[in-house]
Parts: C-alpha cells; structure tokens; sequence
C-alpha cells in the first residue's frame, strides 16, 4: 500500500482563493475592507519570516494588514497597551501576537487581553471554553486546518476512532474538541502514555503534533489510517545543513496508511489559510452578519 499524499498547499489555496471572493462583497456592505493587525516583539528570524507571510497573505485577500514590528525591549506594559488600543480600533477585526514572547513578557496575560472576538489565533480562553462547549467560537489556525484535510480527504467522521499524540492548548485539545464536534472516539495521547505505540494503532485517525523528530513509526500505525503531520522538525543533514520533518516517520507511514500529509506541504501552509478565513469570519460576526459561506 502507498498512501495518498494529501496536498496541503493546493487546499490552502481554495480557502484563499474562496476568502478573495468574499472579501468584496463584505467590502460593499460595510464600506470597509477586514484588517488584520499583527504584532511582532523582537527579531526572531522564524517569527518575522512567518509574520511577513501572513502579512502579505492578508493583502493578496483584499483584508487591509496592520503590522506592529516592536523592539524586544519592549515592556509588557507597553504591550498590553498596543493590544487594548487594537481592540477599540474599528478597523481592525483581527488580533494577532506572534509567540514566543521576549522573557519580560507574560504570554497568558497578552493573550487573555485580546477582545475574544478579535481573538483570530483563538488562544483566548473564552474561545476555548465556548470551543470545548459546542458553541460558535474562533478555533485555533492550526488545528482547524487539520479538519479540513480530514474532512477533504474522509467526507463525514462519524464514528471513525481517532487519536491525537501531543495535549498542547495550541493543537492537541483544541484538535480533540473539534473531533469530538464531528462525532469522532477521541484519545489525547501523550509521553507518558502507556503502550503509545498500542494506543496510536488502533486509531482510524492519527493527528501527530508532539514536536518530536520522526516520532511515529510505520509500525504504530493501522493499514488504511489517514494520518496528518502537524510537526515541523528541523534535523541536520550529511552535509552539515537542515532538512524539516514531521513528527512521523513518513517514509515508514506512507507505506502503511492510507492518506498522510507531508512536511512541508501538508499542514503548514492551512494554518496561514485558516487565518485569513478567521478573520473574515471575525469581520462578519463584529458586523453582525451571518458567518461567510463556503469556509
């Protein structure tokens, strides 16, 4: 058996494409594009590559970009400040904090700040108590583009038993939430769990993202499973370079699964998609209009 290679990079182009469409109309009855405001502490060169993406992302949307580059010196106090300022800006639908933080600042604090229907990352906890309730809410990039692979490639999940390796309130519980939304067996499996390898096999479903190099082995895996790769692992190559990798050993895997999302290609190039679909959605809900068809 030969795995599907679920193509991440053409779905996330749909999305866009389909945020693109909507944009004008949006535009037409409120009199303004959707903005998105970004804020980058510091010069991380992985967090301001990935920033300058969302950043152009947005304006290939037709969403108007606001992009707050602050020094690393800069206070929490001062921080807080631009946040609360964002959220009482009228232009501005989409609240974005690239983490990680500078040590002076405390990331919890930022995040719980944010308006939560500003909250387009969807860190916010009212978010994620309104998402582990059932109720409309702003659902984390990454794991919301997660389901829209699973949905593509599987139709309807009800029933289909899946396991997540990695509880991260960025992917891991937000994941299982959105699973059990469409009906799923869900196991949050982790290090510490026992028999892992045992556990993962039994799944229908495997959602790695646990950070660990080529974790999951071939052998872990069920004939036929559809498997998404949220990991991304820089490892170094013979030639004293970096090569990226998942957390799946995707070689071993695609062997034995049925579908498998590569790294890069698969999961990474959702998660700037489903950004651009959060904050047209935010942009509606402020608006007092229906959440946008199709997304």
């Amino acid at each position: 058996m030969t795995a599907i290679r679920i193509d991440g990079k053409a779905a996330a182009q749909g999305i866009r494409d389909r945020v693109a469409a909507l944009v004008p109309a949006f535009q037409e009855r409120i009199g303004r594009a959707p903005g998105l405001a970004t804020v980058l502490v510091g010069e991380d060169p992985a967090s301001a590559v990935y920033v300058r993406s969302k950043n152009r992302s947005t304006a290939e949307s037709g969403m108007v970009s606001f992009a707050h580059n602050l020094p690393v010196t800069t206070s929490e106090d001062d921080l807080l400040q631009l946040v609360i300022d964002l959220n009482a800006d009228s232009q501005v639908d989409g609240i974005l904090v690239q983490l990680p933080l500078p040590s002076q600042i405390d990331a919890t604090r930022v995040i719980e700040t944010i308006d939560p229907g500003k909250d387009v990352d969807g860190f916010h906890p009212v978010n994620a108590g309104r998402l582990a309730s059932g109720l409309p809410s702003l659902v984390p990039c990454t794991p919301l583009g997660c389901l829209y692979l699973l949905k593509q490639e599987l139709g309807d999940l009800t029933g289909l038993d899946a396991v997540i390796v990695g509880r991260s309130n960025i992917v891991g519980k937000p994941m299982a939430q959105l699973l059990l939304g469409e009906h799923c067996t869900v196991t949050i499996a982790h290090s510490r769990t026992r028999d892992l390898p045992g556990v993962v096999r039994r799944a229908d479903i495997v959602v790695a993202a646990v950070g660990r190099a080529e974790m999951v082995r071939g052998d872990w895996i069920k004939p036929g499973a559809t498997v998404i790769d949220v990991g991304i692992n820089r490892v170094p190559t013979a030639e004293g370079k970096a090569r990226l990798v998942g957390d799946i050993a995707y070689d071993e895997v695609a062997g034995v699964a049925g579908a498998i999302s590569p790294v890069p290609g698969g999961v990474g190039p959702m998660t700037i998609a489903m950004l651009m679909r959060n904050t047209l959605v935010a942009a509606h809900r402020r608006a007092g209009l229906p959440d946008p068809e199709g997304l």
